[in-house]
């Protein structure tokens, strides 16, 4: 296994890790727009149901919130506990013998 392999490996986790968070605040984005329009929308029918469709509302983009956090998580797990890394050198291990 040469540095070249392992800084080739950490520059593609990089990337991938990079793509993963722009997506998840891009779905965060566009959640916060969706759930925003549509309790408006719903408010702007039914006046006397505001109570009932804002407090729907926080607890959605509570739960929708916490979506970016997860993946959050996710994403630095692969890029500072690198087990592609150890799969590599097992791979090579097993196929040098």
């Amino acid at each position: 296994m040469t540095p070249d392999m392992i800084a080739q490996i950490y520059a593609y986790t990089a990337i991938g890790v990079g793509v993963i968070l722009a997506a998840a605040g891009l779905g965060s984005a566009i959640g916060w727009g969706l759930i925003c329009a549509k309790t408006l929308e719903g408010i702007a029918r039914q006046p006397e149901m505001r109570p009932a469709l804002m407090t729907n509302m926080f607890i959605f983009a509570g739960l929708m919130e916490s979506f970016p956090f997860i993946i959050l998580a996710f994403a630095m797990w692969f890029l500072f506990a690198n087990h592609f890394v150890g799969a590599l050198e097992a791979a090579i291990k097993t196929v040098g013998g």
